[in-house]
């Protein structure tokens, strides 16, 4: 099957929020495990980061040497994610404003919906299960699949094309919350779309000049997807739902 444009989500701040603490425990438990080690998320900005760049800083402020980090990393991921699999709680009321809805939208429309996350993958997918948003979603690229945001945007794109799912000139958007999202369309030459539903002040992501900047994905329209990018500088602000 052919679709008539991909769009690709970050997760956290952009279709779940609030979710608990249970992600960082689980971060926290994959280190135990493994190492012995106590650590801890405070002080790290983990905005718009990937859970291996968090893990190793997260090891380095503990002491780790980068060579046990990177040794340690397959098997503290695994670990992670069991643990999670185990804690995760029910999510059907944690979406942010509209992604149901809008997922639902696009997908009628014929449009693929794919993730481009900082989440571990089985830590991604069982966060939407529990969401109830993953059956909108046919695959994904994960944060320990690349080393940026950028790239598993990269990966993803290439994916999609590689199955033959989308044509080569067919539009690509990706829609965040964090800088990181942004950041990552731009070096991707694809729609940047920022919904300022997660802890990134409005201004901040204004400044980075998305292509559309929405209170919430309520504000979400067919054209900002189906469209041919024309003006990737272009700064355009949507209209109130």
């Amino acid at each position: 099957m052919s679709y008539r444009a991909l769009v690709l989500f970050d997760i956290d701040g952009s279709l779940v929020r609030r979710a608990g603490p249970h992600h960082r425990e689980a971060l926290i438990a994959g280190v135990r495990k493994v190492t012995g080690i106590e650590t801890t998320t405070d002080g790290i900005p983990v905005q718009g980061m990937l859970d291996p760049v968090i893990l190793s800083m997260m090891m380095r402020r503990a002491g780790l040497p980068r060579a046990a980090i990177r040794r340690a990393m397959p098997e503290i991921v695994r670990a992670a994610e069991r643990y999670y699999l185990r804690v995760c709680p029910a999510l059907e009321d944690k979406h942010c404003p509209g992604a149901g809805p809008a997922l639902a939208k696009l997908e009628r429309r014929g449009i693929l919906l794919g993730l481009v996350t900082g989440n571990l993958t089985r830590i991604g997918w069982r966060k939407l299960q529990r969401a109830g948003l993953g059956v909108h979603f046919r695959f994904g690229a994960f944060g320990e699949m690349a080393g940026t945001r950028g790239a598993l945007a990269r990966l993803a794109i290439r994916e999609a094309r590689r199955q033959g799912w989308i044509a080569r000139d067919a539009p690509v958007s990706l829609i965040g919350d964090s800088l990181a999202d942004v950041l990552a369309a731009r070096q991707n030459r694809i729609r940047a779309i920022a919904v300022a539903t997660g802890l990134t002040p409005k201004q901040d992501l204004e400044a980075l000049q998305p292509d559309y900047l929405l209170r919430d994905l309520r504000q979400l329209r067919l054209r900002m997807v189906e469209s041919a990018l024309l003006n990737p500088a272009a700064v355009r602000r949507a209209k109130p739902a």
